[in-house]
C-alpha cells in the first residue's frame, strides 16, 4: 500500500516535547490505541517485543517502530518529529528526532514489509529528512511528507 495511504491527520505530532524511547512508545500506543480502537497497553507491549528484537532507531536521526497486531484491521502510520534530539540505542548511536510508526495486521507481512522499505529509502535522503525536520505543526509536517513520498 502507498504511504500517503496510510497517513492520518490524526496520527501526525510534530515538534513533541518526549524526552525518552519509553516516551515515545507510550505515546504511540496511546495514539494508535485510540485510533484504530485497540487497547493502548497491549500495542505498547507490541511495539516494545519488536524493539527487544533490535533497536528499530535505523540511523540519521531515523527510528521505525513497527509491529504487527493482531486487533489492528488495518495498516497505519504514525508521523512524529521530536523537539529535541533523544536516545534511541539507534545503530549509528546517534539521537532520534523523525519516528515513523507502523502497524498492521498479521494478515498483511508483505505490505508492512514493502512499507518499511518505503520509509528506509526516503529516509536516505537528507534534503527530504531536512524538510520533515523543518515542518513545525502537523500540517506542515503531514504536507511535507505526502510531498516526499
Amino acid at each position: 500500500m502507498p504511504l500517503d495511504n496510510l497517513v492520518n491527520n490524526e496520527l501526525v505530532f510534530a515538534n513533541q516535547p518526549i524526552a525518552s524511547k519509553k516516551r515515545v512508545l507510550e505515546f504511540l500506543a496511546e495514539a494508535i490505541g485510540a485510533r484504530l480502537h485497540c487497547e493502548s497497553e497491549a500495542v505498547y507491549d507490541a511495539l516494545l517485543a519488536r524493539e527487544k528484537l533490535g533497536s528499530t532507531g535505523i540511523g540519521s536521526g531515523i527510528a521505525i517502530p513497527h509491529c504487527r497486531f493482531d486487533q489492528a484491521n488495518h495498516a497505519a502510520i504514525v508521523l512524529m518529529s521530536l523537539e529535541q534530539p533523544i536516545d534511541y540505542d539507534s545503530i549509528d548511536r546517534k539521537p532520534v528526532d523523525l519516528i515513523f510508526a507502523l502497524i498492521a495486521p498479521p494478515n498483511e507481512c508483505e505490505g508492512h514489509l514493502k512499507t518499511l522499505s518505503q520509509i528506509a529509502e526516503m529516509a536516505q535522503s537528507p534534503e527530504k529528512l531536512d524538510a520533515l525536520r523543518n515542518a513545525t505543526t502537523n500540517e506542515q509536517l503531514i504536507t511535507t511528507f505526502l510531498q516526499q513520498v
